[in-house]
């Protein structure tokens, strides 16, 4: 069993929730979800992203026990212990089984990249960092403020 992630990732989780999750309560585009919650995208391919968003138009793949689909929207909060599958085969099978964008985020770093699965998987649309702001075509009308996100 991987150790449960850290305090720092734990909040930038928390504090995404929060902040997608205000921004859905008043532009109610679909709904949001924190891990652990099972993400099943093929017989094999069954993961716990750590945010994960799924527009109206698409909220039929989730079931009591957990999402039977290709949610539109996957975040990734890197760890030591993750990261290695977070940015490779995970990614990769998101891409194939049909998410349309992903965000991964070094907490080392502090950035965040980008990916828009559909159009490229092996590169960043975008690479934010600390002290920037960044949209989301899935979240039309959200400004995430990255140095909210990243302060301790």
């Amino acid at each position: 069993m991987a150790p449960s992630p850290g305090t720092f990732h734990q909040g930038i989780a928390g504090k995404l929730h929060r902040v997608i999750g205000n921004f859905l309560d008043t532009h109610p585009l679909g709904r949001l979800f924190i891990a652990p919650l099972d993400v099943h995208l093929s017989d094999i391919n069954i993961y716990q992203p750590d945010l994960l968003f799924i527009r109206k138009e698409n909220l039929a793949i989730i079931e009591e026990h957990g999402i039977e689909g290709a949610p539109d929207l996957l975040v990734e909060i890197l760890s030591k212990t993750t990261q290695k599958y977070d940015l490779g085969i995970k990614r990769t099978i998101y891409a194939r089984t049909g998410v349309e964008e992903m965000w991964i985020i070094d907490p080392a770093k502090r950035s965040l990249a980008l990916y828009r699965l559909a159009e490229n998987a092996d590169t960043p649309a975008a690479t934010y960092r600390a002290k920037q702001r960044f949209s989301s075509t899935v979240l039309p009308g959200l400004t995430i403020d990255l140095p909210a996100v990243f302060a301790t």
